[in-house]
């Protein structure tokens, strides 16, 4: 029986996705973010910044690539992957990632079109403009 693997996490990305089609043909797309944590210890607003690593296959690899690019913000639900290595000198090395099956984000395409729709103006002869519709 499986033990529980599950994550979700949100930020913004460190850099553009680095997307490669491995030789079964599969696509696999590395992505980094920082997740910011906001907490207060007595009077003082303290912040806390993650960087984690994070990868997506097939479809969702493709559209990570095709859609996200550096800062863009990502909410990621998926499962936690340890790699483990030996570098150059034979010590042993670990990290873990984020195998993102789910992702949502924003695109800039969508933010362009949200701010257009609070400037357009109403009915022909109109000198009022319409608000954003949420």
């Amino acid at each position: 029986m499986n033990n529980l693997n599950s994550i979700i996490i949100e930020g913004n990305l460190t850099h553009d996705p680095e997307s490669n089609v491995i030789p079964n043909g599969n696509h696999v797309c590395n992505m980094r973010i920082a997740s910011n944590r906001y907490y207060k210890r007595g009077d003082e607003q303290c912040q806390e910044v993650m960087y984690i690593g994070m990868e997506s296959w097939g479809t969702n690899a493709q559209v990570c690539s095709e859609y996200l690019r550096k800062g863009s913000w990502v909410r990621a639900v998926g499962r936690l992957k340890q790699e483990r290595w030996k570098n150059a000198e034979g010590a042993s090395r670990e990290r873990f990632v984020v195998v993102a099956e789910h992702i949502e984000f924003r695109s800039p395409m969508k933010r362009q079109e949200e701010q257009q729709e609070e400037v357009e103006p109403a009915a022909a002869g109109s000198s009022e403009t319409l608000p954003a519709v949420q």
